[in-house]
């Protein structure tokens, strides 16, 4: 039983990168799937968010947690959200660690900082415990250009087992807004999960 609970469990990361429409969306999508969502969110994400989305997030993760789940419909029980320095948090701890954790959209700074096995705040933390305790970690880098520094941070993950999943959504589904972009992305991110999903449409349908 514990190991399907742990099916059910993903952990959700926004950093500060360009494209938070693509991890909110992801946490949309999750809920509705009726999957338990561990949500962390940096400081930086929430001015992306304000600048991208015209969204200013709750200053607490239980008011962001209310704003969330009233944006979405979800069930209030299935989102969770920790502060950047919530130590005490399921995530910073492989004895109760998610079973997926997807860093959507991933910076290059915290790109290097999981290269390189820095745990400064609970993002970098998390990803850590899915590095150590050998559970799956998708990170959606969205840098362009990448320098050789972001090619070799993503070479050394990739070694290591880690999904990298870049934000280049594809153009043969004949996108007519920009959802149908962030969808196409998402839905690549739900296949690399193991969760059916129609949301976009795939090559030769």
């Amino acid at each position: 039983m514990e190991d399907r609970r742990r099916q059910d469990r993903v952990c959700v990361a926004i950093s500060g990168a360009s494209g938070a429409a693509y991890g909110l969306r992801l946490v949309e999508v999750l809920l509705t799937a009726g999957v338990r969502v561990y949500l962390l969110i940096s400081d930086a994400a929430r001015v992306v968010c304000r600048e991208e989305l015209s969204l200013d997030l709750p200053d607490t993760a239980e008011a962001v947690a209310r704003f969330l789940n009233e944006r979405f419909g979800a069930d209030p029980d299935l989102l969770s959200v920790y502060a950047q320095d919530d130590w005490l948090s399921p995530v910073a701890s492989g004895s109760n660690a998610a079973q997926a954790m997807v860093i959507c959209p991933c910076s290059g700074g915290t790109l290097a900082a999981i290269a390189h096995g820095l745990s400064e705040n609970l993002i970098e933390r998390a990803a850590d415990v899915m590095l150590k305790e050998g559970l799956k970690l998708i990170l959606v880098p969205r840098e362009s250009p990448v320098s050789t520094i972001h090619l070799e941070n993503m070479l050394k993950l990739a070694q290591m087992g880690v999904r990298i999943l870049p934000a280049s959504p594809g153009f043969y589904h004949r996108p007519q807004k920009i959802e149908d972009l962030v969808d196409f992305i998402v839905a690549r991110i739900l296949d690399q999960l193991g969760l059916p999903n129609r949301i976009a449409q795939r090559w030769g349908e």
